[in-house]
């Protein structure tokens, strides 16, 4: 309990055998109910009042535009289990032909080639969408198509469904603007979204963001002076309370470092008196700088065992070492 986040997350991911670990975090319910992110420089204790009772759930935190940038099988595998969760959900919404061809992914991934019978007493016992019932023969009409592919081709070609979804990746909190119309504020790869509904209505993105910061409840985006010229110079949103808004003004620092920063930001020496300002800062390494790792061939690209065994929710398992099973799929 004395430990940084950063210590339980190394934990996870070294149980996990997991390389390309700077595109997960460890998510958790702060005490105020908001879904915020395991910060690694700062102590649990100090994050979390009891950390016995909490649940820290291993997640996807940066979704890349090209999963194709994904070395390992690994990270593939655990990237297509987010997916799978998301769409469970309803987080991940889309056309009733892209859920449907996402489900048929999954399904030879984790039963192999398509078989009528067995993948109808399959979907009738496992809920992959909401709206699965009148989807069924969408999807086994797609699973039919995918006869021969390996579990390992399927995540592949499942991510390369995804990614071409205008939600994919998108993680909405509620929002309203300076006229008090609801809405929802998102951050990606490129930038600051705003959203109605799942309409994208603006962004924002990082070349013309000279600032992001909070006062409070509200949510402030500073543009530079030659887009402030075509609008105000502050954008101003306000969100539920203070605790949401700081959380998502964190998300955003660690979104722009992670994608935008050719390498980790350097922590700032600590103030002798007093301080003005947060010191919080990503910790890891850059999406760039994972990229040249695995380059220069650095990646140890480990096998993991894919078994398929009979439970209530017939997932695969991976085991990354002889002596270590890891069912990851109860991971994610």
């Amino acid at each position: 309990q004395k430990s940084c986040g950063k210590g339980l997350f190394n934990l996870t991911c070294s149980h996990l055998n997991l390389v390309e670990k700077e595109y997960f975090g460890l998510e958790f319910r702060s005490q105020a109910g908001h879904h915020v992110w395991l910060e690694p420089l700062k102590p649990i204790t100090k994050q979390v009042k009891n950390p016995k009772e909490v649940l820290f759930k291993f997640m996807v935190k940066f979704f890349p535009v090209d999963p194709g940038h994904l070395r390992e099988e690994l990270t593939r595998y655990l990237f297509t289990l987010q997916i799978k969760k998301d769409l469970a959900f309803g987080r991940l919404p889309c056309s009733d032909k892209s859920a449907a061809l996402l489900v048929s992914h999954l399904l030879q991934s984790e039963l192999g080639d398509f078989h009528e019978e067995r993948d109808q007493r399959h979907l009738a016992t496992h809920k992959y969408l909401p709206n699965q019932d009148y989807l069924d023969h969408k999807i086994l009409h797609y699973h039919r198509k995918h006869s021969g592919k390996t579990p390992a081709e399927s995540d592949a070609q499942l991510l390369d469904v995804a990614r071409k979804l205008e939600m994919y990746g998108i993680r909405p909190h509620p929002a309203s603007d300076g006229e008090g119309t609801q809405i929802n504020l998102a951050v990606t790869h490129m930038g600051v979204l705003v959203l109605r509904g799942n309409t994208k209505i603006n962004t924002f993105n990082w070349a013309k963001i000279r600032k992001l910061s909070f006062k409070r409840k509200h949510f402030l985006i500073k543009l530079h002076a030659n887009v402030a010229a075509l609008r105000k110079d502050t954008l101003e949103f306000a969100m539920a309370s203070r605790d949401a808004c700081k959380a998502f003004w964190k998300t955003c620092v660690e979104y722009h470092a992670f994608f935008r920063l050719s390498e980790e930001p350097e922590s700032k020496p600590k103030a002798l008196l007093c301080s003005k300002g947060s010191s919080f800062r990503y910790s890891g390494r850059t999406q760039r700088q994972l990229l040249e790792h695995g380059r220069k061939g650095q990646l140890r690209n480990l096998p993991f065992e894919r078994n398929r065994r009979a439970s209530r929710y017939d997932e695969r398992q991976c085991r990354s070492s002889p002596d270590l099973p890891t069912d990851v799929s109860k991971q994610v």
